[in-house]
Protein backbone atom coordinates (compact mmCIF):
# COMPACT_ATOMS: atom_id res chain seq x y z
CA UNK A 1 0.00 0.00 0.00
CA UNK A 2 1.68 3.31 -1.22
CA UNK A 3 1.99 5.58 1.60
CA UNK A 4 2.74 9.72 1.88
CA UNK A 5 5.48 11.37 3.69
CA UNK A 6 4.20 11.78 7.82
CA UNK A 7 3.92 15.43 7.20
CA UNK A 8 0.39 14.89 4.72
CA UNK A 9 -2.27 15.95 6.59
CA UNK A 10 -5.12 13.48 4.93
CA UNK A 11 -8.25 14.56 6.34
CA UNK A 12 -10.04 13.45 3.29
CA UNK A 13 -9.26 9.98 4.63
CA UNK A 14 -10.03 10.81 8.14
CA UNK A 15 -13.64 12.11 6.65
CA UNK A 16 -13.91 8.54 5.41
CA UNK A 17 -12.94 6.38 8.52
CA UNK A 18 -15.55 8.56 10.14
CA UNK A 19 -18.12 7.93 7.60
CA UNK A 20 -17.38 4.34 8.05
CA UNK A 21 -17.43 4.65 11.18
CA UNK A 22 -21.20 6.57 11.01
CA UNK A 23 -22.44 3.22 8.85
CA UNK A 24 -21.35 1.05 11.84
CA UNK A 25 -23.24 2.94 14.03
CA UNK A 26 -26.46 2.50 11.64
CA UNK A 27 -25.33 -0.92 11.34
CA UNK A 28 -25.84 -1.37 15.40
CA UNK A 29 -29.29 0.33 15.53
CA UNK A 30 -30.39 -1.83 12.89
CA UNK A 31 -28.95 -4.58 14.13
CA UNK A 32 -30.84 -3.68 17.61
CA UNK A 33 -33.97 -3.51 15.47
CA UNK A 34 -33.22 -6.70 14.10
CA UNK A 35 -32.76 -8.20 17.50
CA UNK A 36 -36.12 -7.28 18.91
CA UNK A 37 -38.40 -8.06 15.79
CA UNK A 38 -36.85 -11.59 15.66
CA UNK A 39 -35.38 -10.66 12.36
CA UNK A 40 -32.09 -12.24 12.03
CA UNK A 41 -32.85 -15.84 11.41
CA UNK A 42 -35.02 -15.05 8.24
CA UNK A 43 -32.40 -15.33 5.91
CA UNK A 44 -30.98 -18.91 6.47
CA UNK A 45 -28.14 -18.48 3.58
CA UNK A 46 -25.40 -16.60 3.81
CA UNK A 47 -24.50 -15.19 -0.02
CA UNK A 48 -22.22 -12.62 -0.05
CA UNK A 49 -22.67 -11.64 -3.26
CA UNK A 50 -26.18 -12.62 -5.06
CA UNK A 51 -27.49 -12.09 -1.67
CA UNK A 52 -27.48 -8.17 -2.07
CA UNK A 53 -30.26 -8.81 -4.00
CA UNK A 54 -33.60 -9.40 -2.41
CA UNK A 55 -36.46 -11.50 -3.65
CA UNK A 56 -37.65 -10.01 -6.52
CA UNK A 57 -41.29 -12.41 -7.81
CA UNK A 58 -43.51 -14.20 -5.79
CA UNK A 59 -41.67 -17.18 -6.50
CA UNK A 60 -38.88 -15.80 -4.98
CA UNK A 61 -39.94 -14.86 -2.11
CA UNK A 62 -41.89 -18.49 -1.17
CA UNK A 63 -38.79 -19.76 -1.74
CA UNK A 64 -37.10 -17.73 1.02
CA UNK A 65 -40.22 -17.89 3.22
CA UNK A 66 -40.16 -22.22 3.23
CA UNK A 67 -36.19 -21.96 3.86
CA UNK A 68 -37.54 -20.01 7.11
CA UNK A 69 -40.05 -22.91 7.36
CA UNK A 70 -37.69 -24.99 7.85
CA UNK A 71 -36.21 -23.41 10.71
CA UNK A 72 -36.36 -24.71 14.71
CA UNK A 73 -37.35 -20.88 15.03
CA UNK A 74 -40.79 -21.20 12.79
CA UNK A 75 -41.79 -24.92 13.40
CA UNK A 76 -41.96 -23.79 17.26
CA UNK A 77 -42.31 -19.99 17.25
CA UNK A 78 -43.34 -18.21 14.62
CA UNK A 79 -45.50 -20.81 13.22
CA UNK A 80 -47.69 -21.97 15.85
CA UNK A 81 -48.11 -17.71 16.27
CA UNK A 82 -49.55 -17.88 12.68
CA UNK A 83 -47.01 -16.34 10.56
CA UNK A 84 -47.54 -15.73 7.05
CA UNK A 85 -45.65 -14.50 3.93
CA UNK A 86 -46.81 -10.75 4.75
CA UNK A 87 -45.31 -11.33 8.40
CA UNK A 88 -41.77 -12.66 6.71
CA UNK A 89 -41.40 -9.90 4.30
CA UNK A 90 -41.43 -7.55 7.75
CA UNK A 91 -38.40 -9.59 9.24
CA UNK A 92 -37.14 -10.23 6.06
CA UNK A 93 -36.61 -6.74 5.08
CA UNK A 94 -34.76 -6.24 8.51
CA UNK A 95 -31.91 -8.85 8.42
CA UNK A 96 -31.92 -8.16 4.66
CA UNK A 97 -31.10 -4.12 5.44
CA UNK A 98 -28.65 -5.01 8.29
CA UNK A 99 -26.56 -7.42 5.96
CA UNK A 100 -26.65 -4.75 2.74
CA UNK A 101 -24.87 -2.06 5.32
CA UNK A 102 -22.47 -4.76 5.82
CA UNK A 103 -21.95 -4.98 2.22
CA UNK A 104 -21.72 -1.15 1.67
CA UNK A 105 -19.48 -0.64 4.49
CA UNK A 106 -16.82 -2.44 3.11
CA UNK A 107 -17.22 -2.11 -0.39
CA UNK A 108 -17.13 2.09 0.78
CA UNK A 109 -13.76 1.58 2.59
CA UNK A 110 -11.98 -0.95 0.43
CA UNK A 111 -12.41 1.61 -2.41
CA UNK A 112 -11.98 4.29 -0.63
CA UNK A 113 -8.64 3.79 0.88
CA UNK A 114 -7.93 1.98 -2.38
CA UNK A 115 -8.00 5.82 -3.73
CA UNK A 116 -6.16 7.38 -1.30
CA UNK A 117 -3.77 4.38 -1.33
CA UNK A 118 -3.45 5.28 -5.36
CA UNK A 119 -2.77 8.88 -4.56
CA UNK A 120 -0.26 8.63 -1.91
CA UNK A 121 -1.79 9.86 0.60
CA UNK A 122 -1.58 7.89 3.35
CA UNK A 123 0.96 9.02 6.08
CA UNK A 124 3.61 6.61 6.89
CA UNK A 125 2.76 4.15 9.74
CA UNK A 126 -1.01 4.12 9.10
CA UNK A 127 -1.21 1.60 6.09
CA UNK A 128 -1.18 -1.38 8.53
CA UNK A 129 -3.82 -0.22 10.71
CA UNK A 130 -6.13 0.55 7.91
CA UNK A 131 -5.41 -3.00 6.69
CA UNK A 132 -6.46 -4.51 10.60
CA UNK A 133 -9.21 -2.49 9.81
CA UNK A 134 -10.32 -3.95 6.65
CA UNK A 135 -9.84 -7.28 8.05
CA UNK A 136 -11.42 -6.70 11.30
CA UNK A 137 -14.50 -5.74 9.28
CA UNK A 138 -14.38 -8.91 7.14
CA UNK A 139 -14.37 -10.95 10.69
CA UNK A 140 -17.22 -9.06 11.93
CA UNK A 141 -18.95 -10.69 8.57
CA UNK A 142 -18.08 -14.04 9.87
CA UNK A 143 -19.11 -13.32 13.11
CA UNK A 144 -22.19 -12.40 12.49
CA UNK A 145 -23.03 -15.44 10.46
CA UNK A 146 -21.30 -17.82 13.29
CA UNK A 147 -24.35 -15.87 15.62
CA UNK A 148 -27.01 -16.71 13.04
CA UNK A 149 -25.77 -20.48 12.82
CA UNK A 150 -26.62 -20.50 16.55
CA UNK A 151 -30.10 -20.30 15.69
CA UNK A 152 -30.55 -22.67 12.67
CA UNK A 153 -28.83 -25.17 15.03
CA UNK A 154 -31.84 -27.01 16.99
CA UNK A 155 -32.30 -23.36 18.93
CA UNK A 156 -35.31 -21.08 18.58
CA UNK A 157 -32.87 -17.57 18.58
CA UNK A 158 -29.61 -17.49 18.62
CA UNK A 159 -26.67 -18.20 21.42
CA UNK A 160 -26.93 -15.14 23.67
CA UNK A 161 -23.08 -14.92 23.93
CA UNK A 162 -22.64 -14.93 19.89
CA UNK A 163 -24.62 -12.38 19.67
CA UNK A 164 -22.55 -10.71 22.86
CA UNK A 165 -19.80 -11.05 20.68
CA UNK A 166 -21.46 -9.66 17.26
CA UNK A 167 -22.26 -6.21 19.15
CA UNK A 168 -19.31 -6.26 20.99
CA UNK A 169 -16.94 -6.89 17.98
CA UNK A 170 -19.22 -4.15 15.94
CA UNK A 171 -18.24 -1.63 18.52
CA UNK A 172 -14.74 -2.43 18.93
CA UNK A 173 -14.46 -1.67 14.98
CA UNK A 174 -16.73 1.74 15.72
CA UNK A 175 -14.13 2.95 18.11
CA UNK A 176 -11.06 1.89 16.55
CA UNK A 177 -12.24 3.90 13.29
CA UNK A 178 -12.97 7.00 15.21
CA UNK A 179 -9.75 6.78 16.89
CA UNK A 180 -7.60 6.20 13.74
CA UNK A 181 -9.50 8.99 12.36
CA UNK A 182 -8.96 11.45 15.11
CA UNK A 183 -5.17 10.88 15.14
CA UNK A 184 -5.39 11.26 11.06
CA UNK A 185 -6.56 14.83 11.73
CA UNK A 186 -3.93 15.96 13.61
CA UNK A 187 -1.53 18.62 11.59
CA UNK A 188 1.05 15.87 11.84
CA UNK A 189 -0.95 12.89 12.08
CA UNK A 190 0.82 10.67 15.13
CA UNK A 191 -0.84 8.46 17.39
CA UNK A 192 -2.32 9.54 20.32
CA UNK A 193 -1.59 6.70 23.26
CA UNK A 194 -3.99 5.21 25.41
CA UNK A 195 -3.80 6.18 29.17
CA UNK A 196 -4.62 4.77 32.55
CA UNK A 197 -8.22 6.88 32.66
CA UNK A 198 -8.73 6.21 28.80
CA UNK A 199 -8.35 2.42 29.89
CA UNK A 200 -10.40 2.28 32.90
CA UNK A 201 -13.34 4.00 30.84
CA UNK A 202 -13.47 2.07 28.38
CA UNK A 203 -12.95 -1.25 30.01
CA UNK A 204 -15.50 -0.57 33.09
CA UNK A 205 -17.66 0.25 30.31
CA UNK A 206 -16.87 -2.24 28.11
CA UNK A 207 -18.19 -4.85 30.71
CA UNK A 208 -21.40 -2.49 30.74
CA UNK A 209 -22.05 -3.49 27.07
CA UNK A 210 -21.50 -6.93 27.37
CA UNK A 211 -24.07 -7.13 29.99
CA UNK A 212 -26.31 -5.60 27.99
CA UNK A 213 -25.74 -7.77 25.38
CA UNK A 214 -26.63 -10.57 27.52
CA UNK A 215 -30.03 -8.99 29.17
CA UNK A 216 -30.78 -8.59 25.37
CA UNK A 217 -30.02 -12.50 24.52
CA UNK A 218 -31.56 -13.97 27.73
CA UNK A 219 -34.73 -11.77 27.57
CA UNK A 220 -34.08 -10.68 31.32
CA UNK A 221 -35.32 -7.06 30.07
CA UNK A 222 -38.70 -8.66 30.41
CA UNK A 223 -38.32 -9.88 34.35
CA UNK A 224 -39.12 -6.37 35.39
CA UNK A 225 -40.91 -2.96 34.61
CA UNK A 226 -40.24 -1.60 37.70
CA UNK A 227 -37.90 0.79 39.04
CA UNK A 228 -35.44 1.43 41.26
CA UNK A 229 -37.09 -1.70 42.79
CA UNK A 230 -37.47 -5.37 40.96
CA UNK A 231 -41.08 -6.52 41.87
CA UNK A 232 -40.68 -4.59 45.04
CA UNK A 233 -37.18 -6.13 45.98
CA UNK A 234 -33.83 -4.31 45.91
CA UNK A 235 -32.36 -8.26 45.02
CA UNK A 236 -34.99 -9.42 42.73
CA UNK A 237 -36.48 -12.90 43.80
CA UNK A 238 -35.90 -15.82 41.82
CA UNK A 239 -32.50 -15.89 41.41
CA UNK A 240 -31.21 -19.40 40.72
CA UNK A 241 -28.14 -19.97 42.64
CA UNK A 242 -28.43 -24.08 42.44
CA UNK A 243 -25.68 -24.23 40.25
CA UNK A 244 -23.28 -21.78 41.64
CA UNK A 245 -22.70 -18.03 41.41
CA UNK A 246 -20.52 -17.43 38.48
CA UNK A 247 -23.53 -19.82 36.46
CA UNK A 248 -25.94 -17.60 38.21
CA UNK A 249 -23.73 -14.14 36.65
CA UNK A 250 -24.06 -15.45 33.46
CA UNK A 251 -27.18 -17.24 32.64
CA UNK A 252 -29.87 -16.16 35.32
CA UNK A 253 -32.41 -13.68 33.98
CA UNK A 254 -33.16 -12.07 37.31
CA UNK A 255 -29.09 -11.50 38.29
CA UNK A 256 -28.24 -10.21 34.65
CA UNK A 257 -31.10 -8.04 34.88
CA UNK A 258 -29.87 -6.59 38.18
CA UNK A 259 -26.37 -6.49 37.32
CA UNK A 260 -26.80 -4.30 34.17
CA UNK A 261 -28.79 -1.77 36.53
CA UNK A 262 -26.42 -1.62 38.76
CA UNK A 263 -23.37 -1.52 37.48
CA UNK A 264 -24.52 1.35 35.83
CA UNK A 265 -23.90 3.27 38.45
CA UNK A 266 -20.42 2.52 38.51
CA UNK A 267 -20.13 3.55 35.11
CA UNK A 268 -21.70 6.67 35.86
CA UNK A 269 -19.18 7.46 38.46
CA UNK A 270 -16.12 6.11 36.13
CA UNK A 271 -17.02 8.44 33.42
CA UNK A 272 -17.80 11.55 35.84
CA UNK A 273 -14.07 11.63 36.93
CA UNK A 274 -12.94 10.57 33.31
CA UNK A 275 -14.60 13.29 32.17
CA UNK A 276 -13.12 15.85 34.27
CA UNK A 277 -9.93 14.91 33.55
CA UNK A 278 -11.00 15.19 29.92
CA UNK A 279 -12.10 18.67 30.52
CA UNK A 280 -8.81 20.13 30.80
CA UNK A 281 -8.03 18.70 27.15
CA UNK A 282 -11.16 19.19 25.58
CA UNK A 283 -14.20 20.94 27.16
CA UNK A 284 -16.23 19.78 23.86
CA UNK A 285 -15.52 15.98 24.49
CA UNK A 286 -16.64 16.19 28.46
CA UNK A 287 -20.07 17.94 27.23
CA UNK A 288 -20.12 15.26 25.02
CA UNK A 289 -19.31 12.31 27.46
CA UNK A 290 -21.54 14.28 30.09
CA UNK A 291 -24.54 14.02 27.44
CA UNK A 292 -24.28 10.88 26.52
CA UNK A 293 -24.17 8.63 29.71
CA UNK A 294 -27.17 10.54 31.15
CA UNK A 295 -29.50 10.26 28.14
CA UNK A 296 -28.32 6.37 28.47
CA UNK A 297 -29.26 6.33 31.80
CA UNK A 298 -32.88 8.29 31.42
CA UNK A 299 -33.17 5.83 28.10
CA UNK A 300 -32.33 2.75 30.16
CA UNK A 301 -35.12 3.78 32.72
CA UNK A 302 -37.47 4.37 30.58
CA UNK A 303 -36.83 1.44 28.73
CA UNK A 304 -37.17 -0.66 32.09
CA UNK A 305 -40.75 1.09 32.33
CA UNK A 306 -42.58 0.90 29.46
CA UNK A 307 -41.93 -3.44 29.43
CA UNK A 308 -39.20 -2.92 26.58
CA UNK A 309 -40.92 -1.00 24.44
CA UNK A 310 -39.36 -1.63 20.76
CA UNK A 311 -38.55 2.20 19.80
CA UNK A 312 -37.02 2.92 23.14
CA UNK A 313 -34.59 -0.02 23.87
CA UNK A 314 -33.20 0.48 19.67
CA UNK A 315 -32.70 3.98 21.30
CA UNK A 316 -31.08 2.40 24.22
CA UNK A 317 -28.70 0.52 21.90
CA UNK A 318 -28.17 3.71 19.50
CA UNK A 319 -27.14 6.11 22.52
CA UNK A 320 -24.56 3.05 23.94
CA UNK A 321 -22.88 3.43 20.79
CA UNK A 322 -23.02 7.16 21.02
CA UNK A 323 -21.32 6.79 24.56
CA UNK A 324 -18.73 4.28 22.93
CA UNK A 325 -17.64 7.18 20.74
CA UNK A 326 -17.72 9.69 22.97
CA UNK A 327 -15.40 7.58 25.79
CA UNK A 328 -13.19 6.93 22.85
CA UNK A 329 -13.01 11.02 21.50
CA UNK A 330 -12.53 11.94 25.51
CA UNK A 331 -9.74 9.14 25.82
CA UNK A 332 -8.06 9.86 22.42
CA UNK A 333 -7.75 13.67 23.81
CA UNK A 334 -6.12 12.57 26.58
CA UNK A 335 -3.73 10.02 24.54
CA UNK A 336 -2.35 13.38 22.42
CA UNK A 337 -0.86 14.78 25.47
CA UNK A 338 0.75 11.83 26.36
CA UNK A 339 1.71 10.96 22.51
Amino acid sequence: MSTAPSSASPRGLSDLLLFVAGLVFAMVVVGGITRLTESGLSITEWKPISGAIPPLTHADWQHEFDLYRQTPQYREVAGPAGMTLAGFKFIFFWEWVHRLLGRVLGLVFFVGVGWFAVKRAIPKGFSWRLVALFVLGGLQGAVGWFMVMSGLEGQTEVSPYRLSAHLLFALFLFAALIWTALDLRRADPKPARLTGWGAVALATLFIQLMLGAWVAGFRAGYVSNTWPAMNGHFVPEGIDWSRGALFAATHDQFLLHFMHRWWAWVVVMVLVLFARKVRNESRPASIALHAAFGTQIILGIATVLSGIAIWLAVLHQATGALLVAATVWGGHELGRREA
